[in-house]
């Protein structure tokens, strides 16, 4: 999750009708904005108890995630387009009534594919409360004033990142998985209120959108989030899994072809040209990896190979995500003093592949302290690269294609961070199932669909049907979740090489 102020529309004048007080606008952005980090840090814990009420199997489960994460990377230009053309206020009542009525459907389902619908409409609608807040706030502050309004604006987000696993986890305990989503519907609905004492404003020109170019990044997307999740189920070589990668590079290839001739884009690729904005955005892709897969692996393995319950687990995730609340300002701090991008960026990576060599250890029955510390270090790596990326991906660029730069770098960190969600679990699943199959196993366990459940992190049937079968099923787990971290560990050096190569002569131009 990106924060607010790197989604701020850029380009022609505002039109307005009188000024709402400021205080009102920012305590509305406040409310508002929170459930955005919500959505992404609190769903994973709640998986495995929506797996074992409406069953549907690993890839549903998954679209619980991906669909938000898909919906919003795919919707996010398309709805500050719109906020600047139609009315910001409009646009975000829109996107608030649309997450709303999603949570609805949500606490009421009765089958995963339900959910998975819903949470898709409530990716649109998060995409649409950013842009259209981001603008607003823009809007009602001038000067030193709108980096204050947006820099408390972040520590919200921030804190909805760090405080989603732990609230999740306490709600669902308590009563259910379904009360955590009412518990949202609750602030969309204050966010509504609110809106009331709200002034519409909207910009004076305005650009087209560039609907052909959303399709195709949207389809490759897809296609590529589809081929992943089956990869698992029907195998990697199968003709229906290589149909779907082959289609999704296609699609990709297609779509750069049309960006390229296009007077309109949506994406413009000449931008990748600088070194500076081409490097944040290939950081994304551990960033991503190292923390948003994470985020998604780290409930279902503590549940199965540590035996915690969802209170427990939200706790220890908070090990994790309070660093990435309170180190961003250091970073930020040390780039104000003049330390190179290239060492700040450098030293997040660093962190968050010791933090996953640590993770490859922790064991069942490790210590808490084995756990904390690698968590720890990965949340402040995390943190570390939050405190700079979005200003580096903006500042890169002259001024008359922030908008743009700024669309852009978020529309690839939710691609990214949804294609990771997708790429772990499936990691996880295929290295658990090849460690069953050569394992003895009952003949009423099927190997596949164990590695399934456990990668979901949906074990209390599984273990209650097999007990005798646990410290088996645990072992694979954690020789699967060890496999992924040592992936991310690589990705993490290799990274760190890219930042070295691709900014070796910033500092001599500085």
């Amino acid at each position: 999750m990106t924060s607010t102020e790197s989604v701020i529309h850029t380009g022609t004048a505002d039109t307005r009708e009188r000024r709402t007080p400021s205080w009102s606008v920012l305590a509305v952005a406040a409310v508002a904005v929170v459930i955005v980090p919500l959505g992404v840090s609190g769903t994973p814990l709640l998986l495995p108890g929506i797996g074992t009420d409406l069953g549907g199997g690993l890839a549903p489960l998954q679209w619980v995630v991906n669909a938000y994460n898909v919906a919003a990377a795919s919707t996010m230009l398309a709805t500050g387009v719109l906020a600047d053309q139609y009315g910001r206020r409009r646009v975000f009542r829109l996107g608030a009534g649309m997450y709303l009525v999603s949570l609805l459907v949500t606490v009421l389902a009765q089958s995963t594919l339900v959910i998975d619908v819903a949470r898709a409409a409530a990716g649109i609608g998060a995409g649409a409360i950013v842009t259209s807040m981001t603008a607003i706030v823009a809007n009602a502050f001038d000067g030193p004033a709108r980096a204050k309004a947006f820099g408390l604006v972040g520590v919200v987000i921030g804190a909805g990142l760090a405080l989603g696993p732990t609230i999740s986890g306490f709600i669902a305990q308590l009563l259910n998985w379904r009360a955590v989503f009412g518990f949202h519907a609750l602030i969309v609905a204050a966010g509504l209120l609110g809106s009331l004492v709200l002034t519409e404003s909207r910009s004076k020109g305005g650009n087209r959108f560039d609907f052909l170019g959303a399709g195709l990044f949207t389809a490759a997307l897809l296609l590529l989030t589809i081929g992943t999740i089956e990869g698992p189920q029907s195998g990697w070589a199968d003709v229906r899994t290589i149909a779907l990668f082959a289609g999704a590079v296609l699609t990709f290839v297609l779509f750069v072809l049309h960006e390229r001739r296009t007077s309109n884009p949506m994406f413009e690729l000449g931008l990748f040209a600088d070194r500076q904005f081409l490097t944040v955005n290939l950081v994304n892709i551990e960033f991503a990896f190292g923390f948003i897969g994470l985020l998604l692996l780290l409930p279902a393995f503590l549940f199965s190979v540590s035996g915690l319950g969802n209170g427990a687990a939200g706790l220890r995730i908070l090990l994790l995500t309070v660093p990435i609340f309170l180190v961003p300002m250091v970073s930020g701090r040390l780039s104000a003093a003049g330390v190179p991008l290239r060492l700040i960026l450098v030293g997040g990576l660093t962190l968050i592949g010791l933090g996953a060599f640590g993770l490859t250890f922790v064991e069942g029955d490790s210590a808490l302290w084995a756990l904390a510390v690698p968590l720890a270090v990965t949340g402040a790596g995390v943190g570390v690269l939050n405190g700079v990326m979005d200003g580096a991906a903006v500042g890169s660029v002259p001024n008359t294609s922030a908008g743009m730069a700024a669309g852009m770098f978020n529309t690839i960190r939710l691609a990214a961070e949804s294609l990771a969600s997708v790429v772990v679990v499936a990691l996880v699943a295929s290295f658990v199932n090849t460690r069953l199959a050569d394992a003895s196993l009952p003949s009423d366990l099927n190997a596949a669909k164990a590695a399934d459940e456990l990668a979901a992190g949906d074990v209390k049937q599984l273990f209650a049907q097999h007990p005798d079968q646990v410290p088996t099923l645990a072992s694979a787990h954690a020789s699967a979740f060890h496999q992924v971290m040592w992936i991310s560990v690589v990705l993490a050096a290799l990274s760190v090489v890219a930042v070295l190569v691709l900014l070796r002569r910033q500092d001599g131009k500085r």
